[in-house]
């Protein structure tokens, strides 16, 4: 009989995991892992992680599995929250979930469930796993979920073969519906639990505060840049640029850079570190036609540039570019080599985002993505990953 360790997060679909693996037979044990200790940045009624483990615990009894915790925190803060707070410093916009699973779920947790003799690690992420084959190898690939409002393949596009040929996905093939119609006949007592929400493993932080603990607010300037700036007179959004030549591909991927002068300031901010491209609420700064958006952070200068309304050029464009030391291929054996083009694969740049028609172009410089259509908010240390239909073949860190 083959034995897998269950994550177990306390909500329905680790739950339902569990249960569905057990039903086809396998040797289940169920495992909690706490990763966070500090609950004073935590919006406390949201992810108390106490009530997740006894729910996972009352789950494991009532499936009559073997259950335990195992403390993850010392990893988990070195691996993620110092890597946020780095991030965050620099003005990026790191994803912790991305790296929660590459780092912690399908290593650390791998690694104990391994000790324990496992054959493999389940999740309740809604995706799923193939296998195919090329010359006789085995190849794993990472498919998105059939519920197409839940699809997490985003979440795992960093993992390697070696993780994928571990993994099991046992609710990939179910609708959110499925789960908890099932949950709710095997009387889980997480069948109407509702969805956990913010940092994996930490719950909804006051994202302000939690990064306070390490990043010193510092009082700086709101500038608002007018969509008719000279910055944006030549750039990708305005021009119709055609060919695949070095100058062209930069050109349409580049960040705006902005000055002072460029715009007029319109309020102060506590750090720039503590803000994101894209986002709208939390500069408290009203009075105008249009809602402001932020459009730039420069952490250097500890200036917030922001423009008015949705259709601000700053917000929007063409492509971006992954140095060549972020690019991962799930595929390895589909990675491209520089010189190479590929325009059959579809990208997201983010969670739950559509999947959207782009050119990938592989060159020293890294891998560039250009998109047929503008994109909003592009941010530096979010994730893009590309698919080739329902698989996802590679991801990178946007530069």
């Amino acid at each position: 009989m083959k034995r897998v360790v269950v994550g177990m997060s306390g909500g329905v679909d680790s739950s339902v995991a569990a249960y569905l693996l057990k039903e086809q037979g396998y040797d289940v044990i169920g495992m909690f892992m706490k990763n966070w200790h500090d609950d004073s940045v935590t919006i406390s009624k949201e992810c108390p992680w106490l009530e997740d483990s006894n729910d996972a615990m009352i789950v494991a009894q009532k499936l009559g599995i073997p259950f335990q915790a195992i403390d993850l925190s010392e990893e988990y803060k070195k691996r993620i929250v110092d890597y946020m707070f780095d991030e965050y410093q620099k003005g990026r916009t790191p994803n912790p979930d991305v790296l929660c699973n590459r780092e912690i779920k399908f290593d650390i947790f791998l690694k104990a469930a391994m000790r324990l003799k496992a054959d493999y690690i389940a999740t309740g992420h809604y995706c799923r796993k193939g296998v195919t084959e090329d010359g006789g190898k085995t190849i794993y690939q990472l498919l998105a979920g059939k519920d197409p409002n839940k699809d997490q393949s985003y979440f795992l596009c960093q993992l390697t073969q070696d993780q994928l040929s571990k993994a099991l996905f046992p609710i990939g093939e179910l609708q959110k519906s499925e789960v908890r119609r099932i949950a709710k006949e095997q009387d889980l007592i997480t069948a109407d639990k509702k969805d956990s929400q913010g940092l994996c493993f930490i719950g909804k932080v006051r994202l302000p505060e939690f990064l306070q603990q390490k990043l010193e607010p510092k009082k700086g300037v709101v500038v608002e840049v007018p969509a008719e700036a000279s910055t944006f007179k030549n750039s990708a959004t305005q021009m119709e640029l055609n060919g695949t030549s070095p100058e062209i591909l930069q050109k349409m991927s580049a960040t705006y850079q902005y000055q002072l002068n460029d715009g007029k300031i319109v309020g102060e901010h506590n750090g720039a570190h503590y803000y994101t491209i894209g986002q709208r609420k939390g500069l408290n700064i009203g009075g105008t036609p249009k809602p402001l958006f932020i459009i730039e952070t420069d952490t250097n200068e500890n200036i917030i540039y922001t423009g008015q309304g949705e259709d601000h050029p700053g917000l929007y464009r063409k492509g971006l570019l992954i140095k060549p030391g972020d690019i991962h291929w799930i595929r390895e054996d589909l990675a491209m080599c520089t010189g190479d083009s590929q325009t059959t694969y579809k990208v997201r740049i983010r969670y739950r985002q559509d999947l959207e028609t782009a050119a990938l172009f592989m060159r020293e410089e890294g891998l560039y993505i250009i998109f047929d259509k503008l994109q909003k908010a592009i941010a530096s240390g979010q994730f893009a990953a590309w698919y080739h239909e329902d698989e996802l073949i590679g991801s990178g860190v946007i530069s």
